[in-house]
């Protein structure tokens, strides 16, 4: 199952009020916010508009009664939306979070008053209960996220978009503290630059399931290729780009049959993402490349990272949960002529298809096949990535300080010519020098995520606020 696919956001909701406002407020602002989560598709928990005095949290029995329901659904909730259409209750609030046990990202939203309704029966006051909600939050050592503006009406666009943000955020939150990822075969011994810390990413939620790689060949060896599963997946291929005459049919169907055992054994072990040993084990002794078929799972939203690069994996799973696009795994790799802000990034390559954004061609490794044969190289995934926005993220682990440490940034894909073979994408980022003078000088390996689409500050969001993984931001405003 691809818990990405099937997984819908689901809200814990407050609606807080205060005594002495007009608690009709509070009653308008949770139909306005219950009518705004059922339009966007967003599932919730709110204990009954019945069940507690104007269907909000004030007192300790309300908090009490919020805080079970939401243990309860436990499992379910991936985030906590706090709405304040008047003043608000800090301690209501409060209460009904830390009672519940939930450890999730909370949003705090504020409603604007109108000027002309300022009088007794109509002030909200929301403006100055925000820092109140605000304050005990921080006490009580409990992170959130702020909407763009301090205040803000409901029904605007302006929270439509903060839900969308804060979804993401709870997305990548949720994703990573129970994330499962499959480590397919060894790293290639000349890449020590891949190597990281599995007890780290335990620490941090990540499970890592290992298998040899003869255990996935031998199992495609043994497939009876008339099998409905590897004949499914031969029309898949051949629908997903342009194989050039020259193939022979034969390595075609060794992809497919190599696609079929590890699409299985993903599903078996429940796994969200994977790296895998793409090289030269794989050719010597099963006869195609694995570029093919990890591009396909990353395009069915399980990206699969290059080298056995396992913190290369979670960082294109952090950019898929941000953005809901596919991402790309590339290597920092050329200079583009003089200019400073650009580069050329490029991979063999294992691109999803509409990472890519283009037309694909799928036929042999290049580099690898003139060394050991290109009839042994068949799966590679070719083409230049067409242009448009981009966001690049990278995160590793630091044995020496015990931590998660990352870089983020966002740039551009542009339509500048490079005549070099697999996939190619020509990036212009801003400060590129000093982004390169980072990772070398950090210690970050050659490899970088990215994907097509500007979500930086939700990742930042997530890492530093809940995650607490050391980042570098390099995003420009």
């Amino acid at each position: 199952m691809n818990k990405y696919k099937d997984k819908k956001i689901c809200f814990g909701i407050i609606v807080g009020t205060r005594g002495f406002f007009n608690p009709d407020l509070a009653k308008q602002g949770r139909k306005e916010l219950l009518s705004l989560l059922d339009e966007l598709d967003y599932d919730y928990f709110i204990p009954a508009e019945n069940e507690t005095p104007n269907g909000a949290i004030e007192t300790l029995k309300d908090a009490r009664l919020c805080a079970d329901l939401f243990n309860k659904n436990n499992q379910k909730i991936d985030g906590i939306i706090v709405v304040l259409p008047n003043f608000g209750d800090e301690l209501g609030v409060v209460n009904a979070i830390t009672l519940s046990g939930l450890h999730v990202p909370v949003l705090v939203q504020a409603c604007n008053d109108d000027i002309h309704k300022v009088d007794i029966y109509n002030r909200r006051d929301a403006f100055c209960g925000k820092i109140s909600v605000c304050n005990n939050l921080y006490q009580y050592n409990i992170p959130f996220t702020d909407t763009s503006l301090h205040t803000c009406d409901i029904k605007s666009d302006t929270f439509k978009k903060d839900l969308d943000y804060f979804g993401r955020v709870c997305r990548i939150v949720k994703g990573i503290s129970g994330m499962r990822i499959g480590a397919i075969g060894t790293r290639p011994a000349a890449f020590q630059t891949v190597r990281f810390s599995e007890k780290i990413l335990q620490a941090n939620g990540i499970t890592v399931v290992p298998v040899d790689l003869s255990e996935i060949i031998g199992r495609a060896e043994k497939l009876d290729r008339r099998s409905k599963d590897v004949l499914n997946k031969l029309e898949i291929i051949r629908n997903y780009g342009n194989i050039p005459g020259d193939i022979h049919e034969e390595n075609v169907l060794k992809q497919a049959k190599l696609s079929v055992v590890i699409d299985t054994w993903m599903a078996e072990n429940e796994l969200d993402a994977s790296a895998i040993q793409c090289w030269e084990s794989v050719q010597h002794n099963y006869g195609c490349a694995t570029c093919l078929s990890m591009s396909l799972m990353g395009e069915d939203r399980m990206p699969s990272a290059c080298e056995v690069d396992i913190t290369g994996a979670v960082s294109m799973y952090v950019l898929l949960l941000a953005s809901g696009n596919p991402p790309g795994f590339l290597d920092w790799n050329n200079n583009y002529k003089d200019e400073m802000n650009k580069c050329v990034n490029t991979h063999c390559s294992n691109y999803p298809r509409s990472f890519m954004g283009n037309t694909i061609e799928i036929s042999n490794l290049d580099i690898l096949g003139e060394t050991i044969g290109r009839e042994k190289c068949f799966g590679a995934i070719k083409g230049h990535v067409a242009p448009g926005p981009m966001t690049f993220f990278r995160i590793s682990t630091d044995d020496v300080k015990g931590t998660i440490k990352g870089y983020l940034g966002q740039g551009e894909f542009t339509d500048d010519p490079f005549d070099m073979d697999g996939g190619i994408a020509v990036c212009k980022v801003n400060d590129l020098r000093e982004i390169l003078a980072y990772i070398c000088q950090n210690g970050f390996e050659h490899h970088i995520a990215m994907a097509r689409s500007y979500c930086a500050g939700i990742i930042k969001e997530a890492v530093t606020t809940y995650l607490h993984w050391d980042l570098k931001d390099f995003t420009v405003t």
